[in-house]
């Protein structure tokens, strides 16, 4: 070792001088004494090795050192999830959190948070209650369900369904149907993890009510089918030549078999889609009406709540479901069901559209739209522009439907480099013909000032 390298290696600080410094003191009484000395700890270390490497040829000065501690400790604490700014116009983004929740919801969170609750605490008899009852009610009188019950996600919704009452019985399910959505969630598999077995019914684009019928009047066939099962086609569709038999020709065949009607629903809309401008989406209501045995859908999709799987169906069943093992593990915080219960209002009340934000979202007139488009583009200059465009429900929701928009096109040089330094202002946007676009229809009133100014401050800095 050279005694260039030793002499650097004596000028770094030990650990206890550099903590008596009044600026690390400092730093000590925000993130705590413990912390402060573990990351200090790996700045001398990696100075050290610069300084070894070869790469680093003086000593840090005390102020470089500070500073380089100070980034440090804010990578340390800095949680990798927080809020965003959703400038894509995909309204339900799974990938950005799925649905915001309405001022009332987060309000709910944070007094059952906040305060000791009656989550499994009966108020009348003083004793112990269950948590089960949570959001019940609202559930069936919004959907003329018999009975409710709220497990953490649909996908395991899915799953007690199929464990509970399928168990080594046979499924029968279009093959059109036998999806995988995001993640690699594939029916198929649910199918085997739940111990249920496949019965593959009809072709990809054409099955018929016959093609239960032969499956069901099968006395030889194996494994018997104990249940019939239509699934959501989530974030695809097939068009053209294709068929399907309806929910309520299916209830009536199965039960006409003595055999149980499940409808995977996914999205779960309490809303009819097509008052909106969109393609009808079946409805928990007409799912309901149908007579199906029992159905599950997501919470923090079209419902526009928190993440949940909400399972609705006959008293009898849904009640056997309630006594399985498997419902304890995957049971709702009361976070989750503060925040449910709190949405569900919103519908009781007659006002998803003005409160629900995805509701507040897809509702939104293309005037207002334009308005704010409008007021980035006036705000940006001459490298922005106002387009005709499109934002899409997203979040497996209504595959292909879109809302006309107005988007703001920047022209800049890289747009690339021009999105990760969006990025680093916790702004997402996308790319369109080399430009890149932001769509109002997902930016919340109080954050229209908040991306005039960012992108503003960005377009500053970027050549044109």
């Amino acid at each position: 070792m050279s005694d260039t390298i030793n002499t650097l290696l004596r000028q770094l600080p030990s650990v206890d001088q550099f903590l008596s410094q009044a600026a690390v003191k400092a730093l000590q009484l925000e993130f705590g004494a413990p912390l402060v000395k573990s990351c200090l700890r790996d700045v001398l270390a990696d100075n050290r090795q610069h300084i070894l490497s070869g790469t680093q040829t003086t000593a840090p000065a005390s102020e470089t050192l500070i500073a380089q501690l100070s980034r440090h400790l804010d990578r340390k604490t800095q949680s990798s999830l927080y809020p965003i700014i959703n400038a894509t116009g995909v309204i339900i983004h799974t990938n950005l959190g799925r649905a915001p929740l309405s001022d009332a919801a987060q309000a709910a969170m944070q007094a059952v948070a906040r305060d000791y609750n009656t989550l499994e605490f009966d108020m009348h008899t003083g004793k112990r209650g269950k948590r089960t009852r949570h959001a019940q009610a609202l559930l069936q009188e919004l959907t003329g369900a018999e009975a409710a019950l709220i497990v953490n996600n649909c996908a395991s919704g899915l799953i007690l369904i199929l464990s509970a009452l399928a168990k080594r019985k046979g499924v029968a399910i279009s093959r059109g149907q036998l999806v995988e959505i995001g993640g690699g969630f594939r029916v198929p598999d649910i199918m085997k993890q739940s111990g249920a077995k496949l019965v593959e019914v009809g072709t990809t684009n054409r099955t018929h009510l016959r093609d239960f019928e032969t499956v069901l009047a099968d006395e030889a066939h194996r494994p018997k089918v104990g249940m019939l099962l239509r699934a959501h086609s989530s974030n695809f569709r097939v068009i053209g030549f294709t068929t399907q038999p309806t929910l309520a020709e299916l209830v009536t065949l199965g039960h006409q078999h003595g055999v149980l009607v499940a409808d995977d629903l996914g999205s779960g809309s309490l809303l009819q889609t097509a008052d909106f401008g969109l393609a009808p989406e079946p409805t928990v209501q007409d799912s309901i009406a149908a007579g199906v045995d029992v159905l599950s859908f997501s919470g923090d999709k079209l419902l526009g709540g928190p993440q949940a799987g909400i399972i609705l169906g006959k008293k009898a069943v849904v009640a056997k479901l309630a006594k399985h093992p498997l419902t304890r593990a995957i049971r709702p915080d009361k976070i989750t069901l503060a925040a449910l219960t709190a949405t569900l209002l919103h519908y009781l009340k007659g006002e998803a559209t003005q409160h629900v934000p995805i509701w507040r979202m897809i509702s939104m007139p293309l005037a207002d739209l334009t308005s704010v488009a409008q007021h980035w583009q006036q705000a940006w200059g001459e490298r922005a522009t106002c387009i005709a465009g499109v934002s899409t429900v997203g979040g497996g929701s209504l595959p292909e439907e879109t809302l006309p928009t107005t988007l703001v096109a920047l022209t800049v040089r890289k747009p690339d480099r021009f999105m990760k330094q969006l990025r680093s202002e916790k702004i997402i946007a996308r790319i369109l013909d080399q430009k890149v676009v932001f769509d109002p229809r997902t930016v919340s009133a109080e954050q229209i000032d908040l991306v005039k100014t960012r992108v503003g401050q960005l377009l500053a800095k970027h050549p044109a």
